[in-house]
């Protein structure tokens, strides 16, 4: 059992965690540097991975040491994203839509949050049919930084009006969501490992669980771990 408040709000990444990545962030990374004229280096490739679940502009601006072509990229990055949303390469992983209701059914708040800009996270949970199915959607932006920092989660908590941040449980597949949870002082920080980092990677940040899937926080969550 959890100690600390009930839990009331789970703040849920979306690639990897509730989304079959399968490459398709990575390739629309290097869809967008080539739109640039640029073939991603090996380096490159490793930045890409590390970076996983932040935000993508603050990504392209590492990558390329210039503005103009960091916003050029992340344009371009949203409408490769798009093409392959659109051909039926993205959808939800096994037990995600599962997991949702019954959190919801729960009484638990849902907030998607993600690296994603605001247009292409619409894009993304309209095309999967989530949009009623949760509270609150966020990405960063003006006021909002990005992970590893824990603007997203504090601005979920804040406007769905959570009383105690213990109450907030985040989970990702990423090194930077669990660092995102944790600074928020989450009570449950969750990594899943159907994503872009494996077990060991995870394990290095900050968090009070590993789950093999987005399934396996229903029970956590309701304190229902056996």
């Amino acid at each position: 059992m959890l100690s600390g408040p009930r839990i009331a709000l789970a703040a849920l990444d979306l690639a990897g965690t509730l989304v079959a990545d399968d490459g398709v962030v990575e390739g629309a990374f290097a869809d967008a540097l080539a739109e640039l004229g640029f073939e991603p280096t090996p380096e490159q490739q490793r930045v890409v991975l590390e970076t996983m679940g932040q935000s993508k502009i603050v990504v392209f601006r590492r990558l390329l040491g210039d503005e103009a072509a960091a916003q050029r990229a992340s344009t371009a990055f949203e409408d490769a994203y798009a093409r392959r949303v659109a051909r039926g390469e993205v959808g939800p992983l096994p037990g995600a839509a599962d997991a949702l209701a019954a959190l919801r059914d729960a009484g638990v708040r849902l907030c998607l949050t993600t690296g994603f800009s605001d247009h292409t996270r619409a894009a993304l949970v309209e095309h999967l049919g989530w949009t009623s199915a949760v509270d609150l959607q966020l990405s960063p932006g003006p006021g909002i930084r990005g992970r590893p920092y824990p603007d997203l989660v504090l601005t979920a908590l804040l406007r769905l009006g959570i009383d105690d941040v213990r109450a907030v449980a985040v989970a990702g597949d990423t090194v930077n969501d669990l660092w995102s949870g944790w600074r928020a002082g989450a009570g449950v920080v969750a990594g899943v490992l159907t994503g872009a980092h494996d077990r060991a990677t995870l394990a290095q940040a900050p968090h009070t669980h590993l789950l093999d899937t987005i399934a396996d926080l229903v029970p956590v969550v309701l304190g229902d771990t056996g």
